[in-house]
């Protein structure tokens, strides 16, 4: 196997006038050219600012940071499955290992198949099962669930949360798994969706059909050996997709999830989380509508945002603030997997984080080289396998995820600064600071209270620092 890494750079550091009170912080650094590069600089106490530095205000605690993750896919599996079991290994080590990979604490899995499937498929297509005699878990024994195992190899005390892309095709209006026609789908045009008109089938005996449906799913991991922590009640539904997919009107899901949903978990005796989820619209009022109503709020813990959600995201954290907040799916690309993708997403972490994210996911953790779903979409992932070659390469969003998951720890809580660009945590003893630099050699200096320390930023940077206090 070869991993692509190219690691050659020179940094430059200050180190301020030594007194009596000085500490050590390690920086690492990431530019297109250089990965994970280590270094050290000092800090020492300063009598007064100058109003240049970048502030960061240890006593303006903000929300607390609950971890980071990426989501479990059958084609994601497909192509970590063409390595050798040592290679593997060295794959799930560099995501989830505590001490030294991406220390991802959370996972995302979808119910049924999403568009990274392998196929469509469901836990019980047996049409009108109202009971769930024939509910099933065995196809995800072939994938999914060896993909989760293996993870919790290396971090046994991983949170899984699971969303449903599409229930049973028998339970939606037009019988099938899709909502917009086209040719990879064979959904004929007659039974293609519409934005707020639900397609889901509200009848009573389907709504508890459902409700039941997601109790045993949950109760059949746990068999499994595996928790679901949380589930997120429809992937996207506001959106009319080829690949699986449903809509839901908000007063619908309000329904679905105050009448049958919360009432089977309490029936069920299941601790598993109920969160409003995956959010990818922007319109507060559809949001209003669920977190309203009195009978779905008082199962809710949660909510999801996606793609443009992000621009909900403010106000549901302002509006709504008992509710935890996450970034359900970062934004996939084309496939490009270059630094403009890793910008772009730092630019997203900036907004979620800056607005009461509590979490952040990454879609595909791992593809093949095309990149491709099996319908169609060609998308990011963190890391490409070429399954003819096996050549691994790790994509630049790879480093930027560990910027911030190799050093903010679950239960940090993100701090004030004075800079926007710069996003800044609290763990037990020490305070972790990221910026990205986009344009030229660029000297930082940052105050944390009374103690500074400068960097000369490289050009088109991603730059943490860590100081023990």
């Amino acid at each position: 196997m070869k991993i692509i890494t190219i690691v050659t750079i020179s940094l430059t550091f200050t180190i301020l006038s030594c007194n009596n009170n000085v500490k050590t912080v390690e920086w690492i650094n990431t530019t297109p050219v250089s990965t994970w590069q280590k270094t050290q600089l000092k800090a020492e106490t300063t009598r007064k600012s100058n109003g240049s530095e970048i502030k960061i205000y240890t006593d303006r605690r903000q929300q607390m940071i609950e971890g980071f993750g990426g989501c479990f896919n059958e084609l994601g599996w497909e192509a970590i499955n063409c390595l050798t079991p040592e290679n593997r290994g060295m794959i799930f080590k560099s995501l989830f290992d505590t001490v030294n990979g991406c220390k991802f604490n959370f996972g995302r899995m979808p119910i049924g198949a999403n568009d990274y499937a392998v196929d469509w498929y469901s836990h019980n297509e047996t049409k009108n099962d109202f009971r769930m005699n024939h509910f099933s878990i065995e196809r995800d024994k072939e994938r999914l669930i060896p993909y989760i195992k293996q993870a919790k190899i290396y971090n046994p005390r991983l949170s899984i949360w699971a969303s449903p892309w599409c229930p049973p095709s028998w339970m939606k209006t037009n019988n099938h798994y899709a909502c917009n026609p086209d040719s990879v789908n064979g959904l004929p045009e007659k039974g293609k969706g519409k934005e707020m008109q639900t397609q889901f089938r509200m009848e009573e005996k389907y709504l508890s059909a459902y409700a039941l449906y997601f109790s045993k799913f949950i109760r059949a991991y746990k068999d499994e050996g595996i928790d679901i922590y949380a589930v997120h009640i429809q992937n996207e539904p506001n959106s009319c997709q080829i690949f699986p997919s449903c809509i839901w009107s908000p007063s619908a899901l309000a329904r679905f999830i105050g009448g049958f949903l919360g009432p089977q978990f309490k029936k069920d005796g299941l601790q598993t989380e109920i969160w409003l989820g995956t959010i990818e619209r922007p319109q507060i009022e559809r949001i209003d509508t669920i977190l309203l109503d009195p009978d779905a709020k008082k199962y809710i813990t949660g909510v999801g945002f996606q793609w443009a959600g992000k621009d909900a995201i403010p106000e549901v954290h302002k509006k709504y603030p008992g509710f935890r907040l996450m970034q359900t799916e970062t934004e996939c690309g084309n496939g490009s997997n270059d630094w403009k993708a890793a910008e772009h997403t730092y630019d997203l972490m900036k907004h979620y984080f800056n607005n009461g994210a509590n979490a952040y996911m990454y879609w595909n953790m791992v593809l093949n080289e095309t990149g491709k779903s099996q319908w169609g979409w060609k998308q990011n992932s963190m890391i490409t396998i070429d399954s003819k070659t096996k050549e691994v390469v790790y994509n630049p969003e790879f480093f930027l995820m560990k910027h911030f998951s190799y050093f903010v720890k679950a239960g940090a809580y993100k701090l004030e600064t004075s800079d926007k660009n710069c996003l800044a945590f609290k763990n037990p003893g020490s305070i972790i600071i990221i910026i990205y630099n986009p344009t030229g050699n660029t000297e930082k200096s940052f105050l944390i209270d009374n103690i500074e320390f400068k960097a000369i930023l490289s050009e088109k940077s991603f730059n943490t620092f860590k100081i023990n206090i």
